[in-house]
């Protein structure tokens, strides 16, 4: 499996792609936004093969939020955003970005490789076609096959698309895969450990804060704060009614 890693510290590059290697990924190593756009987007474009990118925030030449909407506008090649800033704002802006995983530093290596694997499973399966991970119709509110209405949300699975009143809402592929598994189930609620296993298919529990982040930007992106509730100690649901 090939894997860009953009980093700007060599001892710290250095060591994370040695145990990479050894865990068998064909690693490159850039060290700025530039190199790294260059490598992905001319250097053979559409991604230059690589299935994961992981993406240090702060570079030399440019920001890593401005690389990884550069690399979204033109590739779909999984980012993982790995850095030292933990703050909501900056998950929650990372993932809008469209970066498909948010690492905090210092982070367990098993973890990361774990996130890894499962971001490149899901985009392999969904290059070109719908996976068929959610080919069930919602049982509230469809209109027909693949196609779930909750209030004003229009979800439709065969082209992973929605809409809100009737204009489309861009997501990211982690955020259409929550947001799919809670809707085809309005009402039922959905244990945290269920929902990672089936969206990150990992049962890390680092995944935990990654999942707040999702569905914090589900609610703003679809202006619907109380369309997914929150049911405390258990995980999450999707109103019965859409709102």
């Amino acid at each position: 499996m090939k894997l860009l890693l953009v980093e700007d510290d060599n001892r710290v590059a250095a060591a994370l792609s040695a145990v990479l290697k050894r865990h068998g990924f064909d690693v490159t190593h850039v060290r700025s936004g530039a190199e790294a756009l260059q490598e992905l987007l001319v250097g053979g474009g559409e991604g230059a093969g690589y299935a994961v990118v992981l993406l240090d925030l702060g570079l030399p030449d440019q920001d890593g939020f401005e690389v990884c909407g550069r690399i979204r506008r033109t590739s779909a090649t999984p980012v993982i955003m790995v850095t030292a800033r933990a703050d909501v704002r900056s998950r929650i802006h990372g993932l809008n970005l469209g970066a498909d995983d948010y690492v905090v530093k210092p982070y367990d290596m098993g973890e990361l490789l774990a996130r890894i694997h499962a971001v490149s499973r899901r985009s392999a399966g969904e290059d070109g076609q719908s996976t068929g991970e959610h080919p069930l119709p919602g049982r509230n509110g469809t209109e027909q096959p693949g196609t779930i209405r909750l209030g004003a949300v229009i979800i439709e699975l065969p082209t992973r698309t929605v809409s809100v009143d009737g204009a489309p809402v861009a997501l990211t592929r982690k955020e259409f895969d929550l947001l799919a598994l809670l809707a085809q189930r309005p009402g039922v609620v959905f244990r945290r450990e269920q929902i990672i296993s089936e969206v990150w298919r990992t049962s890390w529990e680092g995944t935990g804060r990654t999942l707040e982040v999702h569905v914090a930007s589900l609610r703003s992106k679809l202006q619907r704060p109380t369309l997914i509730e929150t049911v405390r100690g258990v995980g999450y649901r999707m109103a019965a009614q859409g709102v």
